[in-house]
C-alpha cells in the first residue's frame, strides 16, 4: 500500500452528547492478485482490511457508517469507473481479531471489479478471426498450384507479426497463461498444420510427374474407392475411379486393314523389288517410324493416365483433409465460445 496522499481535515465534530467524530479522507493504493486465466472477461476480487493495531476494542471500536449494501449503492451512483475497469460490486462484513487477551476490531471489504473486453475483443480476437477465416478459404485455391503453399507461409508470417504485436496487450504475470494466449498458440499450430497439409498434397500431385510410378493397389481402395465414397466426392463425368490397372488390349485379329508381309532379304532379292512403285526397305522404314509411333502414343497416354491417378489421389485427400482441419477449428471455436459466454453470464 503507498503512502496516503490526501489532504488532512483540520475539523472535528463534538456533540453534547459527548460523541466526537473526525472525518478524515483516505486515498489508498493497493495491488490486488489478478486471476488472468479468463481474461479479457476476467472479474478480479481485491480484498482491503481495515482495523487499528494500537488500540484493542477497550479502546477504540471501528465500525462502517453505512451498511455495505449501501456503501456498493453510493459507489456505483457517484463513482465513475473510466478505462478498462467497472465496479461490480462492493461486499464487506466486521469481525474481531482474536489475539492472547486482547481483542481489535476488523472491517473487511470486497470490492469486485470487471474488466470491459471491448477493446481486447476488437485489437485481438476479430483480427484472429479473420485471419483464420483467409486460412480455410486458401483450401480453395487448386492444390496443385504452388502459390497455394506460398499464400499459407505468408499468412503465418502475418499471424506471427501479429502475435508479437499482440504481447504487450496482454498481461504479463507469473501466475498463469490466460486462455486468450493458449487460444492464439493453437490458432499458429493449425495455421502449420495446414501448410503442412499443402506440403503433403503438392508431393502427391507432383508424384507421378517425377518419376511415372504406378499408383499401389491399396492406394486405389482405400484412397479412391472408400475415402471418397466417405467424403461424398465427386467425380468429373467422364472420369470415374478405376480400382484395377489398364492393360493394354490386343489389337482384334479382324481388322480391316491390310497388313504388309515383309519377306527376309535374300527371298526378297528373288522376287519382284517393288510393289505398287514402293521398294521394299522403305516400306520397312515406314513400318519401323510407326511402331516408333504407336509406342510413344501408348507411352504418353499411360504417362497421362498415371498422372489423372495421382491427381485424383491428391484431390481426394485434400477433401478429407479439408473436412478434418474444419472440424477441429469448428470443436475449437465451440469449447472457446461456450467457455466465454459461461463467464460473462457468470459475471
Amino acid at each position: 500500500v503507498d503512502d496516503d496522499v490526501s489532504q488532512a481535515c483540520p475539523y472535528v465534530y463534538v456533540n453534547h452528547t459527548g460523541h466526537i467524530r473526525w472525518d478524515r479522507m483516505l486515498r489508498l493504493v493497493s495491488a490486488c492478485n489478478l486471476e488472468i486465466f479468463r481474461f479479457p472477461f476476467d472479474v478480479q476480487n481485491c480484498t482491503f482490511t481495515f482495523g487499528s493495531y494500537m488500540h484493542t476494542i477497550r479502546d477504540v471500536r471501528v465500525s462502517p457508517a453505512l451498511t455495505f449494501s449501501e456503501m456498493s449503492e453510493n459507489s456505483k451512483q457517484y463513482l465513475e469507473a473510466s478505462g478498462e475497469w467497472e465496479l461490480v460490486d462492493i461486499l464487506g462484513e466486521t469481525s474481531i481479531l482474536q489475539f492472547g487477551v486482547d481483542e481489535w476490531d476488523i472491517i473487511t471489504f470486497w470490492v469486485v471489479i470487471r474488466r470491459r473486453p471491448v477493446l481486447y475483443v476488437v485489437n485481438l480476437l476479430i483480427p484472429s478471426s479473420f485471419l483464420m477465416l483467409i486460412d480455410i478459404l486458401s483450401f480453395y485455391l487448386p492444390p496443385h498450384s504452388v502459390d497455394r503453399a506460398s499464400f499459407k507461409m505468408t499468412l503465418i508470417l502475418g499471424y506471427t507479426v501479429f502475435l508479437l504485436i499482440m504481447n504487450d496487450l496482454l498481461p504479463s504475470t507469473a501466475n498463469g497463461t490466460p486462455i486468450i494466449g493458449i487460444y492464439f498458440s493453437v490458432c499458429l499450430a493449425l495455421m502449420v498444420i495446414s501448410l503442412l497439409e499443402t506440403v503433403i498434397i503438392t508431393n502427391v500431385l507432383h508424384h507421378s510427374s517425377m518419376k511415372y510410378q504406378e499408383v499401389p493397389n491399396w492406394v486405389r481402395i482405400v484412397v479412391l474407392k472408400h475415402i471418397a465414397n466417405l467424403i461424398c466426392y465427386r467425380w468429373p463425368e467422364d472420369v470415374r475411379p478405376t480400382h484395377k490397372t489398364q492393360e493394354d488390349k490386343p489389337e482384334s485379329s479382324n481388322s480391316n486393314t491390310e497388313a504388309w508381309v515383309i519377306q527376309p532379304v535374300n527371298q526378297a532379292a528373288n522376287s519382284n523389288p517393288t510393289h505398287n512403285g514402293v521398294s521394299l526397305p522403305e516400306l520397312q522404314l515406314i513400318c519401323q517410324y510407326l511402331r516408333d509411333l504407336r509406342a510413344h502414343l501408348l507411352s504418353v497416354q499411360k504417362e497421362n493416365e498415371l498422372l489423372d491417378q495421382w491427381c485424383h489421389v491428391g484431390y481426394v485427400l485434400d477433401f478429407l483433409l479439408f473436412r478434418i482441419y474444419l472440424l477441429l477449428i469448428s470443436c475449437y471455436a465451440m469449447v472457446i465460445i461456450t467457455m466465454w459466454c459461461i463467464w460473462i453470464s457468470q459475471s
